[in-house]
């Protein structure tokens, strides 16, 4: 749905995008990562035809970005992370607004609107002037925006910046059910543990350059984290150990305080950890896969410079 090509982009001698290759494919929620001044909204405003790139290629749909604008647009929802200067508008008229600008008949506004309100919880608010409501109110005012010409792609900056933990739990949620309808979307945030929960597919860009692509199970894997499991046994752990460093599926076993730490070689589930234990008498209390954080995944995988 998605496709990025050595897309370059340069202010001067600065490289804000150098080389960027990226794919996000049909229905995904996608989470592009990176330090502020790491090239995630100049990436988006090209996709949002806001930019050239210098070179390169970007497609949304099968079209070209910077050939077919025009068509681009009518199938992308842009969501910047500041709201734009619409202050004196009542919601129902701001909507109106865009719905006009896409050129949406004027006998399909009302219910357009009507049901753009509705799946963004702002009915009640729809006669209220835009300035009047809440951050997270406006941000989701922005999403009943984009929404109103029904785009199949849907590009959001930062759009739970500066929300408090309710209006970031009610953003989430719409995000989930906008993907339930079938939207592809893009979506960049610092808040990476919704990201975690949210995304299918994560890009990691730092200093113009994508550093990491892929899926957390894929993270995990890059991090050395992908079979590694946390045992914990009622007695007997350096025995017990013992006879998981024994397996030939078990690459490595060693006790650290009361934990039994476990490294399984690729293709082996955590099944046979118990299956050997409870044959040779242990006592399980405990198996759990080792976990990893998209936090510690971004400083593990960033070298925290800018531009």
């Amino acid at each position: 749905m998605i496709e990025i090509k050595n897309l370059s982009k340069y202010y001067g001698r600065l490289g804000a995008v150098v080389g960027l290759n990226l794919r996000i494919a049909q229905g995904e929620i996608f989470g592009f990562i990176g330090p502020n001044g790491a090239g995630k909204t100049t990436t988006m405003r090209v996709l949002a035809t806001l930019l050239t790139p210098n070179s390169g290629s970007a497609f949304i749909d099968g079209l070209d970005v910077t050939k077919q604008g025009r068509e681009v647009r009518r199938r992308i929802g842009y969501m910047p992370d500041v709201m734009g200067v619409y202050d004196d508008l009542k919601v129902f008229e701001y909507l109106e607004f865009f719905a006009a600008a896409y050129k949406i008949p004027l006998r399909q506004r009302q219910p357009i609107i009507d049901g753009v309100l509705e799946l963004t919880d702002l009915t009640g608010k729809r006669a209220a002037l835009v300035d009047s409501l809440s951050r997270g109110m406006q941000q989701r005012l922005q999403l009943a925006r984009v929404l109103v010409h029904d785009p199949k792609v849907l590009i959001l900056d930062e759009p739970a910046s500066g929300l408090d933990p309710r209006a970031r739990i009610e953003i989430r949620e719409l995000l989930k059910e906008l993907r339930r309808m079938g939207k592809t979307i893009m979506i960049s945030s610092h808040i990476l543990s919704e990201l975690a929960e949210l995304c299918d597919h994560f890009g990691i860009i730092e200093r113009g350059r994508l550093v990491f692509d892929g899926t957390f199970e894929e993270i995990r894997r890059r991090m050395g984290l992908q079979n590694k499991v946390r045992v914990r046994v009622a007695d007997r752990p350096e025995e017990a150990a013992a006879a998981l460093a024994a397996l030939p599926q078990v690459a490595e076993a060693r006790v650290v305080q009361d934990t039994i730490l476990v490294t399984l070689a690729d293709g082996t589930t955590d099944g046979l950890i118990a299956e050997t234990l409870v044959r040779a008498g242990f006592k399980l209390l405990a198996l759990q896969p080792e976990e990893v954080k998209l936090d510690d995944a971004f400083m593990a995988l960033t070298e925290g410079k800018v531009q």
